[in-house]
């Protein structure tokens, strides 16, 4: 048993890294060892510095808690290799995370085996990501962490919100589910006590988060697929500006050229289709409507056709003035 010591241990530690909270019983049954073992291994660990905390509750159990330092993780293959390349991109998305996920990389990197770090390499320099600043605001990496512990620990979350119109509703309390990333923007999948109701938070407009330290238990999400419900209520959320184009397209000719989610594309018969390109942002408008290529009448508010004309006179200028060499033909829709 003494030789087998420095893997069970290892063996423990990648157990209390994997979940919130484990029931002695079921660590001595995963380890293969007596309970009494498991109690002189967890004193093992503590005495290196894992802040190893013990839990109240039937036949009681551990739990990894935070400490004044880090101590070191264990990674799997896989583990090691997704982190790797998602410090890579993360700092494309996350405020203030450039030099610091650089700094975690190459610490990692420092100690990843031979067989890792080429097919870590090989990934990075076969990929590439295009770093859309104007799709979306960039979030807080600590907002962003804090709600996803609380989604993983389904722990009951409040926070002020501001508005589309930019006003501050009333404080929210919420039980987090799932975070969502679409277009550049993150969103909190929650379900709001106070309403009763399934509700979608940008987390740019996320302030003041406080854990509570409550816990609540999962409720099935409607649809039971996140990003297919988030992606929904996006497409069908009220906009600023009103577009609506009847395209002479198939339906799923539009969906292909235009990425459209597929609420936003209703089919009227073969060959033509409604698409809503409503949004908040005139030039996002023309360019959905662009994207169509192919004739459509459109039913849209003032200020969008008014853009439109604008947008129009602008491209015409750019495509008759000198040295913009001879049109070419449109090709078949």
């Amino acid at each position: 048993m003494t030789s087998d010591l420095p893997a069970r241990m290892l063996r423990l530690l990648s157990l209390l890294q994997t979940r919130r909270e484990w029931p002695g019983h079921e660590l001595a049954d995963r380890l293969g060892v007596t309970g009494r073992t498991v109690r002189r291994d967890i004193d093992r660990l503590r005495e290196l510095g894992y802040p190893v905390e013990g839990t109240t509750g039937h036949a009681g159990g551990y739990r990894l808690a935070s400490g004044a330092a880090l101590p070191p993780l264990l990674l799997d293959d896989e583990e090691a290799i997704a982190t790797a390349v998602a410090l890579r991109t993360a700092a494309g998305h996350l405020t203030g995370m450039e030099e610091t996920a650089l700094r975690a990389l190459a610490k990692l990197e420092q100690v990843l085996p031979a067989r890792l770090r080429t097919r870590v390499a090989a990934v990075q320099r076969t990929t590439a990501a295009i770093d859309w600043e104007s799709r979306g605001p960039r979030v807080d990496p600590e907002l962003l962490a804090t709600l996803a512990v609380a989604c993983r620990d389904h722990e009951t979350v409040t926070f002020d919100y501001t508005t589309r119109g930019g006003t501050t509703a009333a404080p929210r309390r919420v039980e987090p589910h799932h975070l969502v990333s679409s277009g550049g923007a993150w969103y909190l999948l929650a379900h709001d006590t106070g309403k009763d109701a399934w509700r979608i938070y940008r987390l740019d407009r996320i302030t003041h988060t406080t854990p509570t330290r409550h816990r609540f238990t999962p409720r099935p999400v409607p649809g039971d697929d996140p990003a297919a419900y988030v992606a929904k209520k996006i497409a069908t959320a009220p906009a600023r500006h009103r577009a609506v184009a009847t395209v002479r397209a198939p339906a799923e000719t539009v969906r292909r050229r235009t990425g459209a989610l597929p609420d936003r594309v209703t089919a009227l018969d073969e060959n033509s289709c409604t698409v809503d390109c409503s949004g908040s942002h005139l030039p996002g408008i023309v360019r959905n409507l662009t994207a169509l290529d192919a004739d459509y009448t459109l039913d849209a508010d003032p200020e969008v056709t008014d853009y439109l004309r604008y947008a129009a006179t602008r491209l015409h200028q750019a495509a008759t003035a000198p040295g913009a060499g001879p049109g070419r033909p449109p090709r078949p829709a």
